[in-house]
């Protein structure tokens, strides 16, 4: 029959796999890193993963498909929820890079020696969750609550040699490039603070102008979020010195 179902440009996907988990009736599987409408009949057409995708690599088509099947759906769904949770798949599922987690940190104790510690001991990663781009990160997920956020430019974990201990210990850190990365980030970042406990807001940017639009989409986000939260701006030089 003719009717309108999703079309999926390859070229576009990056494999992110939202869209796999926007379609509640889990017509989209991601396979060899791209997204694909894997059973067309479990499509019902509403375009659900289309606000999701980060590259507009999902739009409609009117073409020869087969039916909706609203009770496949029904009773794949059902198999799902009878399924052992070990065989579930994990928040952001398909994509493994926006597959969530917690990253938990714990203080490790000094190996005891006769010799005094070296200054030039292994430094530790601070980064306490998985994803961290801005394109891959959820709006809502637990490491968000009383959260401090770090909104950085991704150049200045290069520029700035000690970033981990100075800036991103103890916060979630959210990192794009407005340059390189298509769209505007303050509506995703206004959404994360307005639907989470977030405490305060660090946005960390090069001196390099084009750094201006990921300031400008922090500073948007929090006006439209409504909320008082203490946040500042630190600038990085492209020699990584602190400029202010």
């Amino acid at each position: 029959m003719l009717r309108q179902i999703i079309h999926i440009d390859e070229e576009k996907c990056n494999g992110c796999g939202l869209c796999a988990k926007a379609c509640h009736e889990g017509a989209i599987d991601i396979v060899d890193g791209k997204a694909k409408l894997m059973r067309e009949h479990f499509c019902d057409g509403l375009g659900d993963c289309l606000p999701g995708c980060p590259t507009g690599a999902i739009t409609f088509e009117k073409r020869e498909a087969p039916a909706y099947d609203e009770a496949a759906v029904k009773a794949a769904q059902s198999a799902k929820k009878a399924a052992p949770s070990s065989m579930m798949p994990q928040m952001g599922m398909g994509c493994p890079g926006s597959r969530l987690m917690q990253l938990k940190r714990t203080e490790e104790p000094e190996p005891q020696t006769d010799n005094p510690p070296m200054a030039s001991a292994r430094p530790v990663s601070q980064l306490n969750q998985w994803p961290c781009q801005i394109k891959l990160l959820p709006t809502q997920a637990p490491f968000y609550d009383g959260a401090k956020l770090l909104i950085a430019a991704d150049c200045t974990a290069y520029a700035y040699a000690n970033v981990h201990e100075d800036f991103m210990k103890g916060k979630i850190t959210l990192i794009g490039c407005p340059k390189l990365d298509e769209g505007d980030y303050s509506e995703k970042l206004t959404e994360i603070i307005s639907n989470n406990d977030i405490k305060s807001v660090t946005i960390l940017r090069m001196e390099v102008p084009c750094c201006g639009g990921l300031q400008r989409a922090a500073e948007t986000a929090l006006k439209n979020s409504g909320k008082f939260l203490p946040w500042q701006v630190v600038t990085i030089s492209r020699d990584g010195r602190i400029l202010d």
